[in-house]
C-alpha cells in the first residue's frame, strides 16, 4: 500500500500545480484595472505528522478569493474523529485509530457576481482496516444560468461514464443530499457530484476514477468563468452574492464533513477554514 499512497499523494500535488497555473493564467487574461492576482503559498504542518501547501489568492481580477490546498497527513485520530469514523462503519476504526490521508481541496469565490463560486476536492484515506477514495465538485452560483449548470453537469457526467454506468446518477444524488442545508430548507448551489468511502476492491480502478474527477474540474468550470467574467453587474447583484456567501459559510461551518475532520484531526486551522468567503452578509 505504500506505493499506492505515494502515487495518490503525487497525483494530488500535480493536480494542484495544474490548477494553480491555470488560475493565474486566467487572472492574466481578465480585463481589469487591478493587477492580476497571484497565489500566496504557505507550508502547513500537522503536529502529529505530515503537512502540505496552502495556496490562497486574494483580491484578483477574476478571483476575489480562491484557495487550493494539498496535504498528506498521518498519525492517530483524536477521540471525536475516531468516533465519527467508527460510526460510519470504517473497518477496524473502533480498535485502531491510526490513519493516513492525502488530498486536494479547492474553493473559489469570484469577483463578478455572475461568475459562479465553485468547490472541488478529491482524496484518499487509509486506516489499518481499509482504504477508500472520496471527493467531487459542485457549482454555487448566486445568479443562476441554466446553461452553465448544464455544462458543469455534462462535463462531470462524461468523466463518470468512463468508469461506471451508474456513477453519475449515484454521485449526483449524493451531492444533492450532502450539500442540502436543513435549517434553510435548500441546497447551497446547483449541485455536482459527491462520493465517499469508495472502495470497489480494485484500487487501480478507484484511483483512475478519482483522477478523472480531478481532470474534469478545469474544463467544467473555467469556460463558465470566462463566459461571465465581463458581464456588467449592479449593487443588487453584489448584494445577492454576499447573501449567498453567507449561505455557503453556514454550510461549511455547520455541516461540512471535511471541515469537521480537519479541525478534529489537528490540521492547520487556517488551511481547514480556507473555504470561507472573504466577505459575506446575512439578511
Amino acid at each position: 500500500m505504500d506505493q499506492q499512497k505515494t502515487r495518490a499523494s503525487e497525483w494530488f500535488r500535480s493536480l494542484r500545480d495544474t490548477i494553480v497555473a491555470a488560475f493565474e493564467t486566467a487572472e492574466d487574461t481578465t480585463r481589469s484595472d487591478l493587477p492580476p492576482g497571484r497565489f500566496e503559498v504557505t507550508p502547513t504542518t500537522r503536529p502529529d505528522g505530515g503537512g502540505g501547501l496552502m495556496s490562497v489568492m486574494r483580491g484578483g481580477r477574476l478571483f476575489e478569493k480562491v484557495g487550493v490546498n494539498v496535504s498528506t497527513v498521518h498519525g492517530v485520530l483524536s477521540g471525536p474523529a475516531q468516533k465519527a469514523m467508527a460510526a460510519r462503519g470504517v473497518p477496524g476504526m473502533d480498535a485502531d485509530p491510526r490513519f493516513w490521508a492525502s488530498g486536494i481541496s479547492l474553493v473559489a469565490h469570484m469577483r463578478n457576481p455572475h461568475c459562479p463560486a465553485v468547490h472541488m476536492n478529491t482524496r484518499m484515506f487509509w486506516t489499518p482496516g481499509a482504504w477508500w477514495f472520496g471527493g467531487g465538485a459542485d457549482l454555487n452560483p448566486c445568479i443562476e444560468y441554466p446553461e452553465d449548470t448544464a455544462h458543469f453537469h455534462d462535463t462531470l457526467r462524461a468523466a463518470c461514464n468512463d468508469h461506471g454506468h451508474d456513477y453519475y446518477a449515484r454521485f449526483k444524488a449524493w451531492a444533492d443530499e450532502y450539500f442540502f442545508i436543513p435549517h434553510r430548507g435548500r441546497a447551497r448551489g446547483v449541485g455536482g457530484i459527491f462520493y465517499d468511502d469508495l472502495n470497489t476492491g480494485d484500487w487501480e480502478a478507484d484511483f483512475a476514477f478519482t483522477g478523472a474527477v480531478g481532470r474534469a474540474f478545469l474544463p467544467a468550470f473555467l469556460p463558465l468563468a470566462d463566459l461571465r467574467r465581463d458581464t456588467e453587474w449592479s449593487e443588487a447583484d453584489r448584494d445577492a452574492q454576499l447573501v449567498h456567501r453567507g449561505l455557503y459559510a453556514e454550510y461549511n461551518l455547520v455541516y461540512d464533513r471535511g471541515t469537521k475532520f480537519g479541525l478534529e484531526s489537528g490540521h492547520d486551522a487556517n488551511a481547514v477554514l480556507m473555504s470561507l468567503p472573504p466577505l459575506a452578509k446575512w439578511v
